[in-house]
């Protein structure tokens, strides 16, 4: 495979200027919805053989989320690639300006094996609204995903303009080396850093979509039984292989016991007394991960589950108290079914520690005081903050997703994509007539000077 020529092959496809039509990019991502949908049945099936991904949790966590944001996108596309009228200021007149977005080209995205569809294409989307070609890197990991993704692509769209390139570490650094206009990648920090390094040696613009370890702050007098069904369901999703699922529990001291006793009760009514054989339970990707995730079980006490099954690639859900601030648990992102408990008395207690592990994706907060909520949304950096549940911020198309700082740069979903994989340019229309005080020599300093601090 020749991705040096693939990557020509786009280039002068997008220098035809097909892409930027607007009827062109509405009929493009109208093509991608027939494809998914043809291939539905396909995308079931895949997911379950990645991850064990039951079928609804599989709709409404990947394809239902790229189908609305399609949906969204053809609604609103119009409207966002309208050029804005803008005033042009003072010195300027007479002129007319204007801000027009246009693509920035030959874009990369490179997604993760964790949601390999919707963070695959979800991406996609933005960056077909903005008239972009595009080239995909799905994960190696998540194979039976990866086959039917090129189907759909394959279905959908010519190479010249959107082209799915398989492949591991070696291709991944392959297509980092080349010459594009956008690199959009999702996935850790650590290897996120990596393609950071490889942008800034072609000064290409980047977005990265990382991770961190999400907080989930419990106050005593919220609705405790709503905050432990609701705090199992986001923990336990994908089998907790989600980059905003909440990754340390911080719980008020009075409310501690109560709240672990609804954790199991919960976790056993979603998934049984024994998760790992349970069919909506999601398994560890690989054995690699799995193997991580059990050493992670040594770093506490484990007060609820730590049942293991190899054979399937299962851990169960964990509740661990007593774990080293410096331990591994407590210093890396967990991405599994593992949850850390640490109390809490003070409510300002809070922002100190959170900082201490960078700036997370997200920030959950249980609590009916207005009061202790603003505290926390005030005084902690998060890429996002959900108040009394998890992980739901990231429905929503009108709602920038992205982290901050060690979590990430930049945002999309709705017409943050659209931003996202556009450039702003601005032009100016010039009229004919030049005031005398624009050239030099000049004169009266003093009194034009003046003259336009008041104009201000």
């Amino acid at each position: 495979m020749n991705i040096n020529s693939k990557i020509e092959e786009q280039q002068k496809f997008f220098d035809s200027g097909v892409t930027k039509s607007l009827n062109f990019r509405i009929s493009a991502l109208k093509k991608l919805k027939e494809a998914i949908l043809f291939y539905e049945e396909d995308i079931y099936l895949s997911l379950k053989t990645d991850l064990n991904k039951n079928r609804q949790e599989a709709y409404m966590t990947e394809i239902h989320m790229v189908l609305a944001e399609i949906q969204h996108t053809l609604k609103h596309l119009k409207k966002w690639s309208k050029p804005k009228r803008v005033t042009s200021g003072l010195l300027n007149f007479p002129s007319k300006a204007f801000i027009k977005t246009e693509p920035y080209g030959i874009v990369l995205v490179i997604s993760p094996w964790n949601y390999p569809f919707q963070l695959l294409f979800s991406p996609l989307v933005g960056a077909i609204s903005g008239g972009n070609c595009v080239i995909l890197k799905p994960s190696e990991i998540s194979e039976a995903t990866t086959e039917v993704s090129i189907k759909i692509i394959e279905r959908a769209f010519e190479p010249n303009f959107v082209s799915i390139i398989p492949g591991g570490v070696d291709v991944t650094t392959e297509l980092l080396s080349q010459k594009t206009d956008y690199i959009f990648f999702t996935g850790s920090t650590m290897v996120g850093k990596i393609v950071a390094k490889a942008a800034a040696e072609n000064l290409t613009p980047v977005t990265l979509e990382l991770g961190g370890k999400s907080p989930c702050i419990v106050d005593k007098g919220c609705d405790l039984k709503l905050a432990a069904k609701r705090i199992v369901w986001g923990k336990l999703l994908n089998g907790g292989q989600t980059c905003v699922a909440p990754d340390y529990l911080y719980i008020h001291n009075d409310v501690k016991e109560q709240f672990i006793n609804l954790f199991i009760k919960y976790a056993k009514e979603f998934y049984g007394e024994d998760p790992g054989t349970h069919d909506h339970y999601c398994k560890v990707i690989t054995k690699k991960h799995y193997d991580r995730l059990t050493q992670l079980l040594k770093d506490g006490k484990v007060i609820y589950g730590g049942g293991v099954h190899k054979e399937n690639q299962k851990i169960h859900p964990t509740l661990l108290e007593d774990c080293p601030q410096d331990s591994r648990v407590m210093t890396e992102e967990i991405f599994g079914p593992i949850f850390p408990i640490i109390t809490f008395s003070n409510i300002k207690e809070i922002p100190v520690y959170v900082k201490k592990s960078g700036k997370p994706l997200a920030l959950y907060i249980f609590s009916k005081n207005i009061k202790n909520i603003g505290y926390i949304v005030e005084h902690t950096s998060s890429g996002g903050v959900c108040v009394n549940d998890v992980i739901s911020h990231l429905v929503s198309s009108n709602l920038p997703f992205g982290g901050v700082g060690d979590s990430g740069t930049g945002a999309y979903h709705g017409i943050d994509s659209f931003k996202t994989f556009t450039h702003n340019k601005s032009v100016l229309y010039k009229g004919t007539f030049d005031p005398k005080i624009k050239f030099p020599p000049y004169k009266n300093e003093t009194s034009v000077i003046k003259l336009l601090k008041k104009l201000l």
